[in-house]
């Protein structure tokens, strides 16, 4: 009778441990596939595009003043 109940709970354990590594496969070869890739750079870019303008328009000024002086360089004679 433990023989029995042995041998089912080893087969449902091996049944549990082979269906977690082939889900774990097939989920790293989603992740790192071009279709996933596509799909993630399409959503952020497109939510970085619905927020850029809104950003744009509120941190980028209408003029910008004069450049910052730069002091003269020493010569090769000075140093």
């Amino acid at each position: 009778m433990f023989q029995k109940i042995a041998n089912i709970l080893s087969i449902v354990s091996f049944v549990m441990v082979a269906s977690m590594s082939g889900g774990a496969y097939l989920g790293y070869k989603y992740v790192t596939s071009e279709q996933f890739k596509s799909r993630v750079m399409n959503e952020i870019l497109g939510n970085i595009q619905g927020i850029m303008p809104k950003v744009l328009e509120k941190e980028l000024p209408d003029l910008t003043g004069p450049s910052l002086p730069i002091p003269p360089t020493m010569s090769e004679s000075q140093i």
